[in-house]
């Protein structure tokens, strides 16, 4: 019981996230801090007060942090099929033009 609710924690916690997963995050981070930087510097400019441009500045951060650093499912939509592992160097076998080399 304790070790499968270990592997769970485990599998949620690791990370894995694909390229397309990646590019995703790229895209979110650029456009909440950049959406988040206009709107601070709008505020503060139309209330002349550094403070709120600087809490909705951070608040656009910490937003962006929630949404980029943890691994979301949606970031894992297009997982990468690897090649299996081999043993040995023996056991390695390449076709080139039909024929067997190494």
């Amino acid at each position: 019981m304790a070790d499968q609710l270990l592997e769970t924690l485990r599998d949620a916690v690791e990370g894995q996230i694909d390229f397309e997963g990646q590019r995703l995050a790229e895209l979110v981070t650029t456009v909440l801090l950049g959406v988040s930087g206009l709107i601070a510097f709008f505020v503060g400019y139309v209330q002349q007060d550094i403070y709120q441009t600087l809490w909705i500045g951070l608040g656009g951060t910490a937003l962006t942090f929630i949404a980029v650093v943890p691994p979301w499912p949606f970031y894992n939509k297009n997982p990468v099929d690897w090649l299996p592992p081999h043993n040995s160097i023996a056991d390695l076998r390449i076709d080139v033009d039909g024929n067997q080399v190494g």
